[in-house]
């Protein structure tokens, strides 16, 4: 058997031997294929071949003609690797930087993650509904027990007589009412944090009824009427107006403050005028109290409350209220002394 030295292996065949088929016209033997044969790597009747001719198709005049038929598309050459974050590198993907695609990174949507979180303006109306439900119940109660208190004459004889029922009412209000202040987790528990709040509502009913009853029935429905307006009014404004009550809650809460030890000093140094003072800056206090109780409900200003604690904001909204009527009740009470 010859030896292939100097000459390819394609060459014609010396001394009997049966070399592989010459490749097709238009394609070459890769040389690193040649030497693997030559050195007994590789299988001699199993042709590799690649075709001739310019890498790319624009530099071949005769592209997709090659000689005798053979076509002389060129193999694909992969691309360079790129470092670029933003490249694909799929064929089936669009490319940044294409005509009419922007290599700007997608803007940030607010909706996308407020669709689903607690400022979704659908869970805020929700939670207002819902507070504005539990609050109108309370109020309904409290409106009942006032009114059999004023109307029914045998019960408030007995209220008069029994004054210490006051003070049992007052306890029990104590109790579920710093249970609901204090315990985040316990007002967001149902149905403990309705049996809580019904509990704290029959206290705090029975303790008005029981005030309303030392008034004359004409005072304590001008007390009531009056009250209501007042509510009425600061509740849509502080729905519609742009200006947030929510900042002056550090305010309010000192002004609570000095309303308090003025309080303790009418008390020790009891006089008309002064209990007169005391009731109109605490129906004022109250009134700025519901305004910011109010906005705390809609989600849209400095502060604002989880929907989560529909219980707490009913039970401010209701405190302030019935602080606003027990103020009132007491100023038309002194002015008709």
């Amino acid at each position: 058997m010859s030896q292939n030295k100097g000459y390819s292996r394609f060459d014609n065949a010396v001394d009997g031997d049966d070399p592989s088929p010459p490749p097709p016209p238009g394609f070459v033997m890769p040389p690193a294929y040649e030497a693997a044969v030559q050195y007994g790597h590789a299988d001699a009747t199993v042709p590799v071949a690649v075709p001739v001719g310019p890498p790319y198709a624009f530099e071949s005049p005769a592209y997709g003609q090659g000689v005798s038929g053979y076509p002389q598309q060129p193999y694909p050459v992969a691309a360079p690797y790129s470092t670029d974050p933003y490249s694909q590198p799929f064929p089936n993907v669009v490319a940044m930087g294409e005509p009419g695609q922007s290599n700007d990174p997608p803007e940030y949507d607010s909706d996308q993650f407020t669709s689903s979180g607690l400022d979704n303006k659908e869970i805020r109306r929700v939670f207002i509904r819902k507070v504005f439900s539990v609050l109108s119940l309370q109020l309904a109660i409290t409106t009942a027990f006032v009114a059999i208190f004023t109307f029914e004459p045998h019960v408030k004889l007995f209220v008069m007589q029994n004054s210490w029922t006051y003070w049992v009412g007052y306890l029990v209000f104590l109790v579920p009412y710093f249970v609901i202040l204090c315990c985040g987790e316990f007002r967001r528990k149902h149905p403990w944090n309705l049996i809580c709040l019904s509990v704290l509502t029959l206290a705090m009913s029975y303790m008005v009824g029981v005030i309303s009853s030392f008034y004359d029935t004409d005072i304590v429905i001008m007390a009531i009427g009056i009250t209501v307006v007042v509510c009425f009014t600061v509740i849509i404004f502080s729905m519609q107006t742009k200006y947030d009550f929510t900042s002056c809650y550090g305010v309010l809460f000192v002004c609570g403050i000095v309303l308090f030890v003025f309080g303790i000093l009418c008390i020790i140094f009891y006089s008309k005028i002064m209990d007169l003072i005391y009731s109109t800056l605490g129906a004022l206090l109250f009134t700025c109290f519901l305004a910011v109780d109010t906005q705390l409900l809609l989600g849209n200003k400095n502060l604002s409350l989880s929907p989560e604690e529909y219980i707490f904001a009913s039970l401010n909204l209701y405190l302030d209220i019935i602080q606003i009527f027990l103020f009132i009740l007491r100023i038309l009470g002194r002015s008709r002394s």
